[in-house]
């Protein structure tokens, strides 16, 4: 097995909690970060460009993306371009359709033409993938997310659909497709192991990087004793 040192997949840290972004900042193997609308409200973020400034001064050198969260293209474009304004590194997400299922890729063509780096977000299909390809190809740098784990969750293997990503953006080459929304620190090298160049991973699980190569009898062992201690201080008997 790869030490994570070793992997050609890029790990970009997926979160809005301001702390845990500047301690991942300090690990080398984080070469980017994400955030969304989501884990901002989860995380109590009230003032999107106080936190989105606070962020960039923390992390000044790696990419990092911040979402639009207009439902109209035309307030789309004007949040991006702000966006984009912040600084070099940053990244914009545009969602790839909006609430009415209209595509934002004549949007995401405009920006990505215009030198805005784009992180088109939200794609859970081939076609989707397809359509983004043609917009951005010509374009700025971009990532393109492919949400396997979604598409994992309605019970479809993610692998193969990835693996058909990655050989549909070979007509964008600044493009990098992005292995969004993993479900367990697995998916870290299955993405690798398909020429996957970056995948968001939340703090959670990145917690679990410790593990890797782990002998597994040693980790049977440390299971039962888990088990075994948390009786005894449930203090169960029967």
């Amino acid at each position: 097995m790869k030490r994570v040192d070793q992997l050609a997949v890029k790990i970009f840290a997926d979160g809005a909690d301001l702390t845990g972004m500047e301690e991942l900042y300090r690990q080398p193997f984080i070469k980017g970060f994400t955030t969304n609308p989501t884990l901002m409200r989860k995380a109590g973020i009230s003032d999107y460009r106080a936190f989105a400034k606070q962020v960039l001064r923390a992390i000044p050198d790696r990419p990092i993306s911040f979402e639009v969260f207009s439902d109209e293209f035309a307030e789309m474009e004007r949040q991006a371009r702000e966006i984009a304004s912040w600084g070099d590194n940053v990244y914009v997400k545009i969602p790839v359709t909006n609430t009415r299922r209209e595509s934002a890729c004549d949007l995401i063509g405009r920006l990505a033409r215009s030198g805005v780096k784009v992180n088109v977000t939200a794609i859970l299909s081939l076609a989707q993938v397809r359509d983004v390809a043609a917009a951005v190809a010509d374009g700025a740098p971009s990532c393109v997310s492919v949400f396997a784990g979604r598409v994992a969750d309605t019970g479809y293997d993610p692998v193969p659909l990835m693996s058909a990503a990655v050989e549909m953006l070979r007509v964008a080459p600044g493009a990098e497709l992005i292995w969004a929304s993993p479900r367990e620190l697995l998916n870290i090298f299955q993405a690798d192991a398909i020429g996957c160049q970056i995948i968001t991973v939340t703090h959670d699980i990145l917690k679990k990087l410790s593990l890797v190569g782990r002998d597994l009898e040693a980790y049977s062992l440390d299971t039962v004793k888990m088990f075994y201690n948390d009786a005894a201080q449930a203090g169960f008997a029967l």
